[in-house]
């Protein structure tokens, strides 16, 4: 690929993210939620490694209406960047920093009655947006006793004029499995929390209970929000939310590099560090500009790519800025290679790769490192690069 010096970007390995995916698996939960229920679209992580700002603005023209990310930090950027839609951090801020939130109009995530105490003192007037958590079954974060229920609506109502409580939700475990029990132990336990919230003088406008999974499995049963997360990038949050999905999702992402070396080895001759991979004949290997550092772990030795539309195993140690194939004969400089996505007629998934690597599908996009340009495409053209080692935002 060739690029202009203003495009910035000076190697072969690249992600190249679909926005026209992510604006058809918007949609169509836009559609499938209907009108009772509306899309937050959850960018954090560098929206799952897809590009917050491209990701945020495409999920928004989709018909998304609100943002959630995990850290003040992402939300900041997000502003920074120009993006001015409604805005939740749905993880754990220093309440020291309060100010900064209320003064980018971003909600904050809250469940401690000490937090409440600590941002309140801080705020000197100003009046910051609350989310309010319960902890029904992911101990993690929340609100989980009442005794701490009781403790934060006391710290809520001495620093009433602080806080605005805009929104309240929790989190489930298991949504993505057939079995729903805990899934309905929870649903049952967030609305018994949110009754006890009315009846404290708290009504809270916005409710978000639902991720991906519940919300694809069961709208019926969505509230005023829901998460939309991993489906949004066109992934299944398990494989029988896939095997069961009520619409197709498109996956937005594909990793692709170009074969830099080819070298003919002999029977004997190793390949890589610990000399680990011996050539039992004669064979053609292929370096590939990607390694360790790219996101491109090392457990993925023995995994395969697709170069000039075939099949080519991985041998020897993944390195931390290189990794080898065995090529069926003498290839060009140059050739293609796709590591995920589709090539001639073969595909490798990011399931492929999470089920060889021993994880999840999530875990795969959000590993790839900012050494890794993301290319983003409409109608199969590039319409803009994102090089954050260049200092691109």
């Amino acid at each position: 690929m060739k690029h202009s010096n203003e495009q910035r970007m000076y190697r072969q390995t690249r992600a190249e993210v679909n926005l026209d995916a992510i604006e058809a698996n918007v949609s169509r939960m836009v559609r499938h939620l209907g009108d009772q229920t509306k899309v937050m679209a959850v960018v954090k992580a560098n929206a799952y490694g897809h590009g917050d700002v491209e990701v945020a603005q495409t999920a928004l023209k989709a018909g998304a209406d609100h943002l959630a990310v995990a850290t003040l930090d992402e939300a900041v950027s997000l502003r920074e960047k120009g993006i001015q839609a409604p805005l939740v951090v749905l993880g754990w801020t220093p309440p020291n920093f309060v100010s900064i939130a209320v003064d980018l109009d971003i909600a904050l995530t809250a469940f401690q009655a000490d937090w409440i105490e600590a941002a309140g003192a801080s705020l000197e007037g100003k009046t910051c947006k609350l989310h309010i958590k319960f902890d029904t079954g992911m101990s993690r974060l929340g609100i989980r006793t009442s005794d701490e229920f009781h403790a934060f609506v006391k710290a809520l109502h001495t620093w009433s004029s602080s806080f605005d409580i805009e929104g309240c939700f929790t989190h489930f475990a298991a949504a993505d499995q057939a079995d729903t029990r805990l899934l309905d132990q929870q649903k049952q336990q967030f609305e018994q929390r949110l009754a006890q919230l009315e009846k404290a003088g708290i009504t809270p406008r916005l409710v978000h209970s639902e991720n991906s999974a519940a919300g694809m499995m069961a709208p019926e049963r969505a509230v005023t929000y829901c998460r939309y997360g991993i489906a949004m990038y066109g992934l299944a949050p398990s494989k029988w939310v896939l095997d069961n999905s009520p619409f197709p999702l498109e996956p937005a992402l594909a990793l692709r590099t170009n074969v830099v070396a080819v070298r003919k080895i002999s029977a004997g001759d190793t390949v890589g560090y610990g000399a680990e991979y011996m050539a039992e004949k004669e064979e053609y290997i292929a370096t590939l500009p990607i390694g360790y550092a790219d996101g491109w772990l090392r457990h993925m030795k023995g995994f395969y790519v697709i170069v000039d539309d075939q099949k080519a195993p991985i041998v020897g140690r993944v390195c931390m800025d290189q990794c080898m194939v065995a090529v069926p004969e003498k290839i060009d400089i140059g050739t293609d290679v796709t590591l995920i996505g589709n090539q001639g007629g073969h595909s490798i998934t990011a399931d492929d790769v999470a089920n060889y690597a021993g994880t999840i599908n999530y875990e795969i996009p959000c590993l790839l490192s900012l050494r890794v340009p993301r290319i983003f495409l409409r109608n199969k053209r590039i319409i803009g690069i994102r090089n954050k080692v260049l200092g691109d935002k």
